[in-house]
């Protein structure tokens, strides 16, 4: 199948790029340069020229405090980019799949069991409610389509404009001897790049189209997270616990935004392991 992975230079994409030829597929791989989501021309011309089956779909604008000030721009790539796509998609008779996330969820404030793909969303900041748009107009525009909703991503590429990611962060502040403090009341489910690589790979090569939840199994608070990075990892920092309103963070986070993979389990394709035994993984692919 020929497939246009758009962010392929991103923490997901980058693995992407290694899984999907290794699964047979002729990848084209894209970056900003070469395709800009928010215009219409541009997706039309990307289409055009590589006439994909299949456009996997990376790019997003996930800096959540930023997208608080900046509306219009967090707008123009997760929602306007995915009408974007799903036009040109549709014209093209290409398959869309595209990446949600977790917090879609956390207008439910007691909740404290996993969310499925049957739930209603109730997003709580402005990043979610962009996320949760752009779901709807691939759904709205689209009969064929895979969303895929991830949650606590960490992978080797890092996290485009975020300085890392969360291992990477615990693991400098360790090593640099500083205090560490970490919030214990947002529960997160972990979620390594390269099984979700995987999954998405396994998952797009069938006609089971749809929305999904793809993550690690089990969950943990962003503390407890820390805290077996550095059991893991052999270190031994000052680990103290933090509120989520310690930091003075812009946007909203959800307290429980844990998803179950109850899709991915319906059609007997839940190849996603423990999110303790992916991070050993990961510390050990990293050196």
């Amino acid at each position: 199948m020929k497939i246009a992975l758009i962010g392929a230079n991103g923490q997901l994409g980058s693995d992407l790029a290694k899984v999907l030829p290794a699964h047979g597929h002729d990848l084209v791989s894209l970056t900003h340069a070469d395709v800009e989501v928010t215009d219409a021309a541009s997706v039309a011309a990307m289409m055009g020229e590589h006439e994909p089956e299949l456009v996997l779909n990376m790019a997003a604008f996930h800096k959540v405090d930023v997208c608080e000030e900046e509306v219009e721009r967090t707008f123009a790539v997760n929602v306007y980019g995915v009408r974007n796509l799903a036009l040109a998609c549709r014209a093209h008779d290409a398959v869309l799949a595209h990446m949600s996330t977790d917090y879609v969820f956390g207008g439910d404030r007691a909740r404290r069991t996993p969310y499925v793909e049957t739930d209603t969303p109730a997003p709580i900041n402005v990043y979610g409610v962009s996320k949760l748009a752009g779901e709807h107009l691939a759904r709205y525009l689209l009969e064929r389509y895979f969303i895929f909703r991830v949650t606590g991503l960490y992978g080797v590429a890092g996290s485009s404009g975020k300085g890392g990611n969360f291992v990477e962060l615990m693991l400098r502040l360790a090593r640099a001897g500083k205090d560490v403090r970490v919030v214990d009341d947002q529960r997160i489910t972990p979620t390594y790049t390269v099984d979700l690589a995987h999954q998405i790979a396994a998952v797009v090569e069938t006609e089971q189209y749809g929305l999904y939840h793809a993550t690690s199994q089990g969950d943990c608070t962003w503390y407890e997270f820390a805290a077996e990075i550095f059991r893991q990892s052999g270190l031994n920092p000052n680990l103290g616990k933090a509120k989520t309103g310690d930091f003075g963070e812009k946007a909203t986070r959800p307290a429980y935004s844990v998803l179950e993979n109850r899709a991915l389990q319906r059609i007997g394709m839940d190849k996603m392991r423990p999110w303790q035994e992916a991070l050993g993984a990961y510390l050990e692919e990293r050196g």
